[in-house]
């Protein structure tokens, strides 16, 4: 029988008076990540039971706009990488790839044709 093993992605969030986040740290206990700032996160964990995606998107007040704009930006490639993976579907990770760079020309981040 395999020897199991278990690992931990853990988040400190630090909330100033109006439960704004001010801080994130994150720790990954296989990844070598301790305490790590982070200024936002997103996270989506699928619900078995009710076939729903539940999430947390969080960012700390000191988040530039212009960092938010790169942060969703790479989050849709990302989020390309992973649906091709898990799907080997081709064709709709093009088109997810298509509108991440339609996403960032239309914020300027990039220039038409490259990434």
């Amino acid at each position: 029988m395999a020897t199991k093993h278990t690992s931990e992605v853990s988040f400190t969030i630090e909330l100033d008076e109006n439960k704004i986040p001010e801080k994130i740290h994150w720790t990954a206990s296989d990844g070598g990540v301790e305490q790590a700032e982070a200024k936002a996160l997103f996270i989506s964990v699928w619900d078995p039971k009710s076939k729903q995606t539940l999430k947390m998107d969080l960012w700390t007040k000191e988040m530039p706009l212009d960092e938010m704009k790169h942060f969703f930006y790479q989050t849709l490639i990302s989020m390309s990488d992973t649906f091709k993976r898990a799907t080997d579907d081709e064709k709709m990770t093009a088109s997810i790839q298509d509108f991440a760079e339609y996403f960032a020309e239309k914020l300027e981040l990039i220039k038409k044709g490259d990434q």
